[in-house]
């Protein structure tokens, strides 16, 4: 491309990433548009002690009302709560005094909001921006979980929320700050994010207790994060602050029509004059305050959830406390009291030049208490956590597919299609009470409902792209229920054919089983060629999940082979009706194997005895087994504490054992192997080996829990193994980065256990392992749970809960679900996969398996015989990309601008083959799309990465790194480092 044509495609780009708005170092074009951000912020006194009124609300997007409710101030008598009235009464008040300041966090209310203002307020709005009246701090489509979410799909609504910031604001839009006050715990892998997105600095409200109390004596509230341990600091480095009072007003200093503090009474001559008690009572927070942090700035947030319904209550009386308390310098008082935003009193901390404590390690688990730990959300909801993660599959696919299928995707022979829904209803579940299961019950329907309503509207587009990639409007059935064995058309169709379409960038197998009613079919690739198949009963178990909703009695099973970021297709027919095969075989197996792997049984409990890589020539004792914990009811002697949506309290440091032995049926094919066991009426496993893995699948089916011994459940399955693990273990974080855990022991501080269970879980979202020299065992999930290594071996994983009492968290409500299916008590199935290798090459097996899990190929179906014309086999890409290279993002950005985003997906440690780095030709990538010009952005999307310049912090253990800077290659080849992920926006035409 000529220089000429280069500078006019980036131009192009230019322009179109922000809004039409050439003059983006000038945002709208307006005068005021300098006077955001850093240069807003009023001046401080250097020889005082500064303190940053912060006022604010919290919004949760859905917790104990839905989104809706809490938007329009709807059923008040749950909680008074109406967003729509707080922007309105805010934007009011601030145009009243230029110093008040106001910072807005949850983008999607925000959003629904600007759409019903006339065109005058708006401009309002715009100037109050661009004066820094009115701040943007995260910027997120909301404020997500840290523990329970994946954090493709945060990234995804971290873009989503930025993106309209920046395009309806201009540069002073973007937040400099993130802002995390309410999750409970912090995850590495966020703050690493948020590094990479380009924001300056994070605080948040909750940590540990213990932790809290070692750094405020140590002033070491502020930190410098490290939040990687294989990007190049400062790349992922992130100066982090701990708020003082959560994110609430200090004590009597609250003046929201939500609470009781009196307000500032100023008229001397009424009897009720306060103002010398108010200024002497504030004062004395200050000076106490100032002892536990670092600098002469300190931080006050006021304001608290759903506050500023009537600003006015609020700001009338901060102008006051303003005004005493800075009245009392000319009688010698060292201290300034300012209007401020976080972002404000980041800058003052960087003009500081300090140097910080820097951490290494997370912020998990959270405990407010000593018998409180905040550890059973990582379980609760199991059914709505995989429910999120399956929908952040479809969402994937149907991101990719409305690319290249091009226009026709999104309004084609099936109607008009949309991703949108669907990514505002993925954005709206990585809440922190979304995903994490800590919302009312009826909140949480509502969340599954709008996660249904998205895929639907995807359903049209990715209907729309096959038709137009495989050139067949053949109607398309989708199956969304295969897990529990109920697909109309499969049950009932003698002749149909199945697309199998995998968002991976690398070719997958997958195996596929169907629920029919034959006995014999055929089954055939896309080229004509056979592929074993089997019939198999459908088990017990699937027949009382059904209840009535299925009626196959057996099930088809092959394996499917699918290219990289395409489709194939099969061809399935019914040769003969009747029962299936006598396949399954009663008595105790002793031994299932492929190639791969070889599983023992014990034949006189019929569990799982042994596992053995056959490849490797390695061989651990493995049992597995499942129990349950006694959830506390509140009643003991020394805490008051139960077990409930949020907190994990068993009444015990020994759990139940549901079953010691298992009643088992055996299933020998020549495609899977299965040993079904079961363990009691609500408790059963399927043990699966297929003929080409070289995972072992567990498919666990708990549920309903009973409760009718009036004790709450909370069931793991727990696996205790030969390997030495001297207290050791490994988490992932967030699904990315792993790790180390150790039994009651914290990093950076003496813990002192109180909680023997619960204070030894943490969050796994994709996986978590142990291993020795030797061995590593790895258990790979298909959802976000909670996990601990409480002995040496061993390896427990919570499945599901269900509590009979309330925490005392604010939900009001115990975490007993039923529905109308289920009245008696949710069921519900989910599946593990283990991996046994040798600890060096693990992650070679663990990194590619867990995306196989996250990003699931997508089986459309349709019935009958397809066109001839029919192209039956597609792929995306002209190769598939390398095995440490991971396609994260393809999204349609604007008409023919695309954004792509390229990981590579091992830590620096892990592998020594694929833990180097990897270069990949934009140009050469895509089949179907040629990249005109490309420009690289920063993570979220929302600054050019050349322009995205972040404070450099000092840590106390050595000097201030320098960014580091590689240069590619060439101008179309970009080089991934391990862990790094690169945005890309690119031009694109179809070729």
């Amino acid at each position: 491309m000529a220089a000429t044509q280069q500078q006019l495609a980036v131009a192009l780009l230019f322009f179109l990433l922000h809004g039409g708005v050439l003059s983006f170092p000038l945002g709208q074009g307006t005068k005021q548009a300098s006077t955001c951000g850093y240069e807003s912020c009023h001046p401080t006194k250097p020889d005082m002690l500064n303190v940053h009124l912060v006022p604010h609300t919290h919004d949760d997007v859905g917790w104990l009302k839905t989104v809706d409710q809490y938007y329009y101030g709807d059923r008040n008598d749950i909680q008074h709560a109406g967003v729509q009235y707080i922007l309105d009464s805010v934007v009011d008040q601030l145009l009243k005094n230029p110093d008040r300041r106001f910072i807005y966090v949850e983008t999607s209310f925000f959003y629904r909001w600007w759409k019903q203002q006339s065109a005058s307020m708006q401009q309002t709005v715009k100037q109050l921006v661009n004066e820094g009246r009115l701040e943007f701090v995260n910027g997120g489509w909301c404020m997500s979980d840290e523990a329970t979410t994946h954090y493709s799909a945060v990234i995804d609504q971290m873009t989503i929320g930025l993106r309209f910031l920046n395009d309806t604001f201009g540069p002073c839009g973007r937040p400099r700050v993130a802002w995390h006050i309410d999750p409970f715990g912090h995850a590495r892998e966020h703050a690493s994010m948020f590094a990479q997105m380009g924001y300056d600095g994070f605080f948040f409200g909750r940590l540990d207790y213990q932790d809290r109390f070692r750094r405020m004596s140590a002033k070491e509230q502020e930190l410098l994060w490290r939040a990687s341990d294989s990007l190049t600091p400062p790349m992922a480095d992130l100066f982090t602050g701990i708020l003082p009072n959560g994110y609430n007003p200090p004590e009597g200093f609250c003046w929201d029509q939500s609470c009781s503090d009196a307000p500032i009474r100023d008229d001397p001559d009424l009897e009720d004059y306060n103002v010398d008690d108010v200024v002497t009572r504030f004062l004395s927070i200050a000076s106490s305050q100032s002892m536990v942090y670092k600098t002469n700035h300190i931080i006050m947030t006021m304001g608290s959830d759903f506050q500023y319904e009537n600003a006015n209550l609020w700001y009338k009386n901060l102008d006051k406390l303003i005004h005493y308390v800075n009245a009392q310098q000319a009688k010698g008082i060292k201290v300034n009291v300012l209007y401020s935003t976080p972002s404000c009193y980041l800058q003052e901390l960087h003009r500081a030049n300090s140097s910080w404590a820097l951490k290494t390690d997370d912020f998990f688990p959270y405990a407010d208490d000593a018998h409180d730990f905040w550890t059973g959300y990582f379980t609760s909801r199991p059914a709505l956590k995989r429910y999120e993660r399956v929908s952040n599959s479809n969402l994937q696919t149907c991101n990719q597919l409305e690319v290249l299928g091009g226009a026709v995707s999104r309004s084609g022979p099936f109607g008009n299609g949309d991703s949108q829904t669907l990514k505002k209803a993925m954005a709206v579940a990585q809440h922190h009470d979304a995903v994490s299961g800590t919302e009312k019950q009826h909140v949480a329907n509502d969340y599954a409902r709008r996660l249904a309503n998205g895929w639907q509207h995807c359903q049209v587009l990715v209907s729309n792209s096959l038709a137009a990639l495989s050139g067949s409007s053949a109607e398309r059935v989708y199956c969304d229920n295969l897990n529990i064995s109920v697909c109309p058309l499969t049950e009932s169709s003698k002749k149909f054919s199945v697309n199998v379409y995998n968002p991976l960038a690398r070719p997958v197998t997958w195996p596929v089983r169907l629920p029919v009613n034959g006995s014999v079919y055929e089954v055939s690739d896309a080229n004509g060629k056979a592929v074993d198949c089997q019939v198999v009963p459908v088990s017990a178990a699937t027949q009382d999940v059904r209840r009535n909703r299925g009626f196959a009695v057996n099930e088809l099973l092959f394996q499917v082979q699918a290219p990289p970021l395409g489709f194939t297709t099969y061809f399935v027919s019914l040769l003969q009706d009747g029962p299936p095969p006598a396949s399954t075989k009663l008595q105790t197996p002793t031994t299932i194997q492929n190639k791969f792997l070889q599983v023992t049984f014990d034949p006189d409990t019929g569990l799982l005895s042994g596992l053995s890589n056959l490849e490797t020539k390695q061989s651990i004792k493995l049992t597995q087994n499942f129990y349950w914990y006694n959830a506390s009811d509140g009643n003991n002697s020394d805490s008051n504490q139960p077990s409930g949506a949020y907190i994990f309290r068993p009444n015990t440091s020994t759990p139940f054992i549901i079953s010691k032995t298992a009643k088992t049926e055996t299933i020998q094919t020549d495609v899977v192997q299965e040993v079904r066991q079961w363990f009691s009426p609500w408790v059963s496993q399927v043990v699966r080996l297929y003929s080409e893995s070289r995972a072992l699948e567990l498919e666990w089916t708990v549920g309903p829990l009973p409760i009718d011994d009036d004790l709450g459940k909370e069931v793991i399955t727990r696996f205790d193994t030969s390997i030495e693990t001297d207290e050791y273990f490994y988490t992932d974080s967030n699904g990315r980065e792993v790790l180390q855990r150790r039994k009651d022991f914290r990093p950076t501080w003496n813990l002192r256990q109180s909680e023997p269970i619960a204070g030894n879980y943490y969050p796994i979202n994709s996986r978590a392992f142990i291993k020795d020299d030797m061995d590593q065992l790895t258990v790979v999930t298909d959802r976000s749970q909670g996990g601990g290594s409480i002995q040496n071996g061993s390896l427990e994983i919570m499945l599901h809960r269900r509590l009979l009492y309330d925490d005392v968290r604010g939900v009001a409500e115990p975490l007993n679900e039923t529905s109308d299916i289920f009245p008696e008590g949710l069921v519900v199935r989910g599946r593990l996969l283990l991996s046994l290798e040798r600890p060096p090459n693990a992650a070679d097996a663990h990194r590619p398996l867990a995306q196989e899990v996250v990003l699931q190929p997508l089986l459309t179906f349709s019935d009958g015989d397809l066109h001839p014309n029919t192209k039956l086999e597609f792929s995306g890409l002209q190769a598939a990309l390398p095995p440490a290279v991971h396609l994260l993002t393809l999204t349609q950005w604007d008409k023919d601008l695309v954004l792509l985003r390229l990981e590579h997906q091992f830590q620096s440690w892990e592998s020594k083959v694929n833990a180097q780095p990897v270069t990949i030709n934009l140009q050469k990538l895509f089949s179907t799309l040629e990249v005109l010009g490309m420009s690289e952005l920063n993570l979220s999307a929302n600054q050019w990465k050349d322009e995205m310049k972040r404070f450099h912090w000092t840590p106390e253990s050595g000097e201030r790194p320098l960014q580091k800077t590689y240069e590619d290659p060439s101008a179309w080849e970009v080089t991934l480092r391990p862990m790094e992920i690169r945005t890309f926006l690119l031009r694109v035409s179809l070729r």
